[in-house]
């Protein structure tokens, strides 16, 4: 018998937050069929953006490594938001696509190694099933100076 997700999740030594508080007019997740679209996320932790400005190198800028912690931060809140709409992580089959925004300084085009924090994250969660498509895009600026947003794309079993 496979593991369950809230197995895993504790082996893994990870505990799902709560579901953060959108900041503007609109849900953390909708299910059409058998996909959950996530909001995008910023990193909240208990509420509160632990770090913000524009991934880079120099003084002042979020570095690469720390923006993919932020980046897996951001991809368990998705994963909150999944769970409580649909109660259960064991009924995803599969994390279809992660797009992930990532505010950069001008110079900076490490975009796909600060998105690997959220792909790993759910690929040590899901095994095969959290390998997915992906779009990891440098951008001017997120919402509240956030340095990465992360959203999910995940198919639900029958």
């Amino acid at each position: 018998m496979a593991t369950s997700i809230a197995a895993r999740l504790a082996e893994l030594g990870i505990t799902l937050p709560d579901v953060a508080a959108p900041v503007a007019a609109y849900v953390p997740a909708v299910r059409t069929g058998r996909y959950v679209y996530t909001s995008g996320q910023l990193p909240f932790v208990d509420g509160v953006l632990q770090v913000t400005g524009k991934v880079g190198e120099g003084d002042g800028l979020v570095t690469a490594a720390d923006a993919a912690v932020l980046a897996r931060t951001c991809a368990l809140n998705a994963l909150a938001a999944v769970h409580a709409l649909v109660g259960n992580l064991d009924q995803v089959t599969r994390v279809v696509k992660v797009v992930g925004f990532v505010a950069s300084d001008p110079s900076f085009t490490g975009q796909p190694a600060v998105v690997n924090g959220a792909s790993q994250v759910l690929g040590e969660i899901f095994g095969e099933a959290g390998v997915h498509a992906r779009s990891a895009v440098g951008v001017a600026v997120l919402p509240l100076d956030s340095p990465v947003e992360v959203e999910l794309v995940v198919e639900l079993a029958d």
